[in-house]
C-alpha cells in the first residue's frame, strides 16, 4: 500500500490471516498455554505484558508514524509516565514544554521532586530558551507537546530535535492533537511519539488508551517496554480492538473536523464578543509559520476562543451552547467545549476567559449558529 489513507482504512492488513475476516478477532484470554516441552505457542505468556489484540493497532500506528515499533498503554498518562520514568534517572535533567496537558505537568512536578530529577520547563517555541535549558551530559529527555494544550503553541520539532541530538538527549513529542494525519514527528527528527489514544486516534469517546511510537528499537525502547511489562499498564483487549476500529476512519474524520475548525476559526476571529482566537491555521497565531512548515493537510480540530470579558462571561457563553457538549476531552465525533481554568483548577495556566473547542463531525452551519447564538450579548 502506498498511501497512509489506504493503510488506515484497511487497518494495516486487510484480512485476518487465521480466518479471512476483514475485521480482526478479539482475544480475551489472560493467560496462554505451553506445549509439552513448556514452550509458548506464539510468544504470548500473560495479558499483563501483551495480547494478540494489541498487535493490529500497534503495527498500524507504527506505520502511520513512520516508526520502528509501537506499544499500547492503559491511557495517555500511562504512556507518558512510563516513558519519562524509564528514560530519566535521578540526578538527570528533564526539559519540558511549559505549555502542555495540565495533568502531565502536575505528575512531572511531583515525580521529579520525589525522585530527584532536575526538571526545567521552558517556552519550547523559543529555541534559544530550549537550547539554554538542554545541557549536554546531563539532560536525558526533552519532552514537547505540539500543538500544545490549550493555547495550541507550535514547537519547531526539527529545531528541537537538533538541540536534543547535540546534547545526546532523547526527544519525545506529544502529538495527540496533530495525529499522524497532520504531523509525523519521527520524520522531523523525534525519537519518540506519544498519543493519548483516547482522543482522535480512537475518535468515538469510548476508549481509554495511550500509545508510544519509537523511531528505532534500541536500549531506550527496551527500557520502556520493560516498564510497561513490570507495571502492567496495558488496555483491555476490547479497548484495543475498539481503538483499531477507530483508527480505520482516522483520516476522513480528521480531514473533516480540521476543515470545519479552520472555517470556524476564521469566522470567529472577526466576530463581536471574541477578543482572540487561537488556532495554528490562522496567520495571527504566533506559531503559524512553523505549523505551515511541519503540519500538512490541515492544522487540527482544536481551537480556543478568548471571549471579551472575564471568566464569568466565558462560562455564560459555554452555558448557552446547545450543539457543543460541555465536557472534558477532545477528538471525538461530537464537538465539545471546556472552560479550561475551571477544569484545571488551582494553578491553571489557562486564561480565565478561554474556552477550548474540540470540533467534531456535526454540520458546520449548526456549529456556527450555536456559537453565534451563545456569543450574542443579549443571550442571558
Amino acid at each position: 500500500m502506498t498511501s497512509r489513507e489506504t493503510l488506515a482504512a484497511h487497518g494495516g492488513a486487510l484480512l485476518d490471516t487465521a480466518t479471512g475476516g476483514v475485521v480482526p478477532a478479539i482475544h480475551p484470554s489472560t493467560t496462554y498455554a505451553r506445549d509439552a516441552s513448556y514452550a509458548l505457542h506464539a510468544g504470548f505468556e500473560y495479558a499483563r505484558d501483551d495480547n494478540p489484540t494489541f498487535r493490529p493497532p500497534e503495527e498500524l500506528l507504527a506505520r502511520l508514524e513512520g516508526g520502528a515499533d509501537a506499544r499500547l498503554f492503559a491511557s495517555g498518562m500511562a504512556a507518558a509516565t512510563a516513558a519519562i520514568s524509564a528514560l530519566v534517572a535521578p540526578g538527570e535533567r528533564l526539559v519540558t514544554s511549559r505549555a502542555m496537558y495540565h495533568g502531565l505537568r502536575t505528575w512531572i512536578r511531583e515525580h521529579c521532586i520525589r525522585f530527584g530529577v532536575d526538571h526545567v520547563a521552558v517556552d519550547a517555541t523559543d529555541l534559544d530558551a530550549l537550547r539554554a535549558a538542554v545541557r549536554g551530559g546531563k539532560t536525558s529527555l526533552v519532552w514537547i507537546e505540539t500543538p500544545a494544550n490549550p493555547t495550541w503553541d507550535v514547537v519547531d520539532i526539527a529545531g528541537a530535535a537538533a538541540i536534543a541530538e547535540e546534547a545526546s538527549a532523547h526527544l519525545a513529542v506529544d502529538s495527540t492533537v496533530a495525529t499522524p494525519v497532520h504531523t509525523q514527528p519521527i520524520a522531523l527528527g523525534a525519537d519518540l511519539v506519544m498519543h493519548a489514544a483516547t482522543k482522535a486516534l480512537n475518535g468515538h469517546s469510548d476508549v481509554l488508551a495511550g500509545a508510544l511510537v519509537t523511531a528505532r528499537e534500541d536500549e531506550r525502547w527496551a527500557a520502556i517496554r520493560r516498564a510497561r511489562h513490570l507495571a502492567g499498564a496495558v488496555p483491555g483487549p476490547f479497548e484495543a480492538w475498539l481503538l483499531h476500529r477507530g483508527m480505520r476512519t482516522l483520516f476522513v474524520r480528521m480531514e473533516r473536523a480540521s476543515r470545519t475548525a479552520a472555517t470556524l476559526a476564521h469566522w470567529l476571529e472577526g466576530r463581536a464578543g471574541v477578543a482572540r482566537v487561537l488556532y495554528p491555521g490562522l496567520a495571527s497565531h504566533p506559531g503559524h509559520a512553523v505549523a505551515a512548515r511541519q503540519m500538512k493537510d490541515g492544522y487540527g480540530a482544536m481551537l480556543s476562543v478568548l471571549v471579551e470579558g472575564d471568566a464569568t462571561e466565558a462560562l455564560r457563553v459555554a452555558s448557552k451552547l446547545e450543539v457543543f457538549v460541555r465536557a472534558t476531552s477532545l477528538g471525538g465525533v461530537e464537538s465539545l467545549v471546556e472552560h479550561r481554568a475551571t477544569v484545571e483548577g488551582a494553578g491553571s495556566l489557562a486564561p480565565p476567559n478561554l474556552l477550548r473547542l474540540s470540533i467534531g463531525l456535526e454540520s458546520e452551519a449548526d456549529l456556527r449558529e450555536d456559537l453565534d447564538r451563545a456569543l450574542a450579548r443579549g443571550s442571558r
